[in-house]
Order: structure tokens, then sequence, then C-alpha cells
């Protein structure tokens, strides 16, 4: 007699242990795969940037999705061609005149240094002796780096620029699959959840969607802004290398913290090493001009530009910015700093999500308050639990009520 057939049943014991193994295993595959990792990355924050686009263009035209993909991949192609025309070799000219002038500029820095025995802040003199081998030591390493081993890296930075071609390309296939078919993509992975959870999940991933979106298009959007203006007051001020300091203050702006001290501190010195200044004001109002100019934009961006262009999706305290800049400086280098404050917000409010199903929180998530969402995949199949509880308008989706 033929044994009957049975599916294979996982304790609940066993199913931490299978879950906990899938986690670890996904944790050590993306450490383990390094710059393979970046054109996925890239192509996440392209989509995240260019979906709300998208979205608008397909539902106001009615034509396929690929097509206005394609459209903004030509757009795209005919920016960065006039961009590299127009702005590259006024961009690469400063800067080979800056990278031929900082060495002098290290040293000179070196032999004031080595003759200062005290400095005086807010009156109280501080011995520089303790802190001259170090400093000088700084110095010097950087002049070694810039001047000998640059060119000895050149057949290095050869093949690695043959590499970046290549995730360049592996970049464009990846952003141009996901700007077609991450809804589809997004659907699946909602597919995954058991069907009595999926609403529940939604909600949460509308909550972790809206977070990384507005963080990463405000992000976005804050680089070309501070670079235009810092460049402005620049050029204002007569600054040597305006076009490419103002270049480097963009970027570091999205380093939390850290970045705007560092874009400031480059003006400064930069602005203290040149030999001239402008309007003839003596140097060190002219430096402390510059250091009042990048204060002023950090007040005008941190009231009006950050709450415009990024708004309220990532809420935290400052202290626990902080510690999230300093871990993820300490955990993953250079792009631990990027990504740290979104990280930190994610995990706060998956914390949150943790400890509601801990204590049976019946309140959260709060279903009767829908979480904004950001894009319009969401809003095409609204939780069967979200529309229920919303009392205003029990059969419509969440995505219509919100558009109201």
């Amino acid at each position: 007699m033929p044994s009957e057939r049975r599916h294979i049943r996982f304790s609940p014991t066993l199913k931490i242990i299978a879950a906990v193994t899938l986690v670890a295993l996904f944790i050590l595959l993306l450490r383990g795969l390094g710059p393979v990792i970046i054109p996925f990355a890239a192509s996440a924050i392209i989509t995240y940037l260019f979906t709300p686009l998208l979205d608008w263009l397909e539902r106001r035209s009615g034509r396929s999705r690929a097509l206005w993909v394609g459209v903004l991949y030509l757009i795209g192609g005919i920016g960065a061609y006039l961009t590299i025309t127009l702005i590259g070799p006024v961009a690469a000219a400063q800067y080979r005149e800056l990278a031929v002038q900082v060495p002098p500029l290290l040293s000179n820095l070196r032999a004031q240094i080595e003759n200062v025995e005290t400095v005086a802040i807010g009156g109280l003199p501080i011995d520089m002796a303790p802190f001259r081998p170090q400093i000088v030591g700084a110095i010097d390493e950087l002049v070694v780096t810039i001047t000998r081993r640059i060119p000895e890296a050149l057949p290095h930075l050869v093949a690695v620029f043959f590499e970046t071609m290549l995730l360049t390309v592996t970049y464009l296939m990846i952003t141009f699959y996901a700007l077609v078919h991450g809804r589809e993509i997004i659907e699946g992975m909602y597919r995954l959840v058991p069907e009595p959870y999926r609403d529940e999940a939604r909600w949460l991933g509308g909550r972790i969607d809206h977070i990384l979106s507005g963080y990463v298009r405000g992000t976005l959007l804050l680089i070309p802004i501070m670079a235009v203006l810092t460049y402005i007051a620049l050029t204002i001020m007569g600054v040597r290398y305006a076009l490419v300091i103002a270049i480097f203050s963009g970027v570091v702006e999205t380093v939390p913290l850290i970045g705007p001290w560092t874009a400031a501190t480059t003006a400064m010195l930069v602005a203290l090493f040149q030999g001239t200044t402008a309007f003839g004001l003596p140097l060190w109002l002219y430096v402390a001009i510059i250091g009042l100019i990048y204060f002023v934009l950090r007040i005008f961006e941190d009231n009006f530009i950050i709450p415009q262009v990024v708004g309220p999706a990532v809420h935290l305290h400052p202290m626990l910015v902080i510690f999230a800049i300093l871990a993820g400086g300490a955990l993953g280098g250079p792009i631990g700093l990027f990504i740290s404050i979104p990280t930190a917000a994610v995990l706060r409010l998956l914390l949150q999500f943790v400890y509601a199903k801990l204590v049976d929180d019946p309140n959260f998530p709060p279903l009767d308050e829908p979480p904004p969402i950001a894009n319009s995949h969401q809003r095409e199949r609204a939780p069967v639990a979200l529309r229920d509880a919303t009392p205003a308008a029990p059969t419509q989706s969440m995505g219509e009520g919100e558009a109201r």
C-alpha cells in the first residue's frame, strides 16, 4: 500500500534557524561582492529619482513606459555630452592647475607651522610643540601622495578605467530594466509574503519607500543647488578654482555633519594661499568672509532648501544623527557616511515595528493613518485592511485618498 504523500513542514524553531541563516548568507554575499554592488546601488538611486516622473508621463500620455525611459536616456546622454564639452574643459584645467599648486602650498604651510611656537585661541595660548610632528608628518605624506604615488598608479588607473566602463554599461542596463519593470519587481516581492500578512507588509514597505525616496531625491537635488550657489559666491569673491571648489562643495554636502566643514575649510585654505584678495580686503578678513559665506549658505540650506527638497521624510534626533554618522563611518567608510542617515531612519522604523509585535500593540501599524506613498506603483494596489480602516472613503484605495 503506497504511503500518503505529505508536504515538508518546518517547525517554528526550524523556521527561525532558516530565516537567520538566509539573512547571514545574504549579508556575507553582499560583503563579498564588493564593487559589483555599486551599479545596482546606483541604479536603485536613479530609479528612486525618476520613477515619479515616469509614472506621471505614462499616465498623461498613455505611451509605453519603455518609450519614456528611452527618451530619458537620450536627454541624459545629451546633458552629459554638453556638460563634458562645456564645463568639463574648464573644470579639468582648474583641477590640473590646482594639483600643480597644492604641493608648494602645502610646503609653505609646513614651513609656517614649524615656525609657530604658540597659537592663541580665545586668549588662551596653546603650545604647538606636542602637535607639530603629527601635523608636519601628515603634510609630508599628502605631498608624497600627490607628487609621486599618483603617477606611479597610472598603470593601475588604466585597468580601473576599463573596469569602470564595464560597470557603467552594466549600470545602464540594470537601470533600464529597473525603470521599466520596477512595478513588477515590487509586486513580486510582496507576493513572497503570505496573503494574511501582505497588507501590513505593504504598509511597512510604503513607509520605507517614503523615507528612502525622499532622502535620495532631496540629496541629489541638493548637490547642484549648493554647487551653483557656492560657485556664484566664490566667483564674486575672486577665489581661484571656483568651479572645482563649488563642485566639490556640492558633492560633500551629501556627507552629513562632516561635509560642510570640509567644503568650507577647503575654500578658506585656497583663499588663504592664492596670493590675492578681492576688493583690496586684508587677507584675514578675506578668508573670514569666505568662511562666513559658507556659514550663511549652510543656514540657508538648513532652513529653506532641505525642508523643500527633502521634506519630512527623515525625522531623527540630532544625537541619533551624530551616532548614525559615526557608526556609518566606522562600519562602512565613506559609503557608510553617505547612507548613515536614511539607514538609521529605516532601522528606527523597523525597530518600532518589531517592538510593536513583541508587545502585541494593536495600534501599530496605525491603519487609520495611511503612510505617505512615494511611487504610483503602490497606489495601484492598496492594502485591503487600510482601505477598510479609512472611514471617509471605505471603497477607495489608499493612493486615491491621498491623491485627493
